[in-house]
């Protein structure tokens, strides 16, 4: 009896070795028995540090890790494995690879949530992992989302190549000197505007100054002509004007009327023929 238990105790203990060490190996590549992970998948043009396993954190707390790593020519798409069930993530959603802390660290990806904040009950009753998930509102099994890479010293160069070589091809600098040589001659130019202007404002002042002074003259005849006394002189002018233009507009009647009367006509052809015999007789 006692051979055949320390058997079985050998042998059990044997079993939980193999079973304690299947179950890390499966740990360690990512597998879960029994558990609520689900997964989605974030691009990025360059995932500088980033590594399987490496932690997945949503406002500073572990909520998963990276499960695998696959290399495109588009993009490198990470698949992110986040372990509870029970997580709502308003979209829009980006995943970011962050440091771990300010001084340095592990690279980690930081899951950031840029929609409205759900409530209470919507986050209750709302799963990312049911087959009714809402993907207009929230993250959800087997999406794909965009990511952001950690600026570091060789993405910035690289960049840096990037804009120069961009530079190179558009032939910037040539434009850029180009239109700093337009800027000086359009510079020149507005000088010469100036001093132009200038010699103008000069030729203008005298005309000016003559303005000026029959500006003062009409003034004062204005204000002569609105003093009373000049305007009843004014007024009387005008009736006196009006009183000689009836006395001569009568007088033409009377003319009129005598040049009409050919008996007076008559006489005064007679007496100017007779006058005009006298003269020739006094002045032979």
């Amino acid at each position: 009896m006692r051979r055949s238990f320390r058997e079985a105790i050998i042998g059990f203990s044997i079993l939980g070795g193999v079973a304690a060490f299947a179950g890390s190996m499966l740990w360690l590549r990512g597998v879960r028995i029994g558990s609520n992970s689900w997964e989605v998948t974030a691009n990025f043009r360059n995932a500088s540090g980033l590594a399987e396993q490496s932690p997945v954190t949503y406002r500073g707390i572990f909520i998963g890790s990276v499960k695998k790593i696959t290399f495109t020519p588009q993009a490198i798409q990470a698949k992110l494995s986040i372990d509870s069930k029970n997580i709502a993530l308003p979209k829009p959603v980006i995943a970011k690879v962050v440091k771990s802390s300010i001084l340095g660290g592990d690279v980690q990806v930081a899951l950031i949530s840029l929609g409205e904040p759900l409530l209470e009950k919507e986050n209750n009753l709302l799963s990312p992992t049911s087959k009714d998930c809402q993907i207009e509102k929230i993250l959800c099994e087997g999406d794909v989302i965009r990511g952001e890479t950690l600026m570091s010293i060789s993405t910035l160069t690289e960049k840096l190549e990037q804009i120069l070589q961009k530079a190179d091809k558009e032939e910037i600098v040539t434009s850029l000197g180009q239109s700093i040589k337009q800027f000086n001659d359009t510079q020149q130019n507005l000088d010469n505007l100036i001093l132009l202007s200038r010699e103008e404002i000069k030729r203008v002042g005298p005309i000016m100054e003559e303005l000026t002074k029959a500006s003062k003259h009409l003034n004062n005849i204005l204000a002569s002509i609105d003093n009373p006394k000049t305007l009843n002189d004014i007024k009387e002018t005008a009736s006196s004007t009006r009183s000689i233009s009836k006395k001569v507009d009568s007088l033409t009647t009377n003319v009129d009327e005598m040049v009409n009367d050919e008996e007076l006509m008559k006489a005064l052809r007679n007496i100017t023929i007779g006058l005009g015999k006298l003269f020739n007789e006094i002045y032979p």
